[in-house]
């Protein structure tokens, strides 16, 4: 992805980034150090980045197959979510919707897969009690899933 930097003496805090015609603007304040600079380029080249990854994979069509697989309700909705940075996912019970975090948009399907079959056993038991992880280890990759994730250095779902 290109990548063009403005500075702006009018800016004094904020970074800015769009993406316009394929090439990544961030706007800058003009204070800002070069070694400041290269971290909030790489931070935005990963959000945008995220994003593109985040729209080739439907979060609804994937729920569906992975309910009717093993035998797990499906939720009211399901979408990504750029705002959770603790959790890999995270299930509403009562309004049965789900949130995917979406730094998980570029890790492998199967992983993806994992995290949305985790959310959709809570819609049958909402704690992690022992028949909770019953259902959850249904899935075939469910420990490599959990030891891939850990080795991302994040907490998990």
């Amino acid at each position: 992805m290109r990548v063009e930097v403005k500075r702006s003496s009018r800016r004094r805090k904020t970074v800015e980034a769009r993406l316009v015609d394929g090439t990544l603007r961030v706007a800058i304040p003009a204070s800002m150090t070069k070694a400041e600079e290269a971290h909030w380029v790489e931070q935005m080249r990963k959000r945008f980045e995220r994003r593109v990854d985040r729209d080739t994979i439907s979060l609804p069509e994937r729920a569906r197959v992975l309910a009717a697989k093993y035998q797990l309700p499906e939720p009211a909705e399901i979408v990504w979510s750029g705002r959770q940075r603790t959790r890999w996912g995270s299930c509403s019970v009562d309004t049965r919707r789900i949130r995917i975090s979406d730094r998980l948009a570029g890790f492998p399907a199967w992983v993806v897969d994992y995290v949305i079959v985790h959310e959709l056993a809570h819609l049958v038991e909402p704690g992690h009690t022992s028949p909770f992880w019953e259902l959850v280890n249904a899935y075939p990759l469910a420990e490599r899933a959990r030891g891939y994730l850990l080795a991302s250095g994040d907490r998990g779902a």
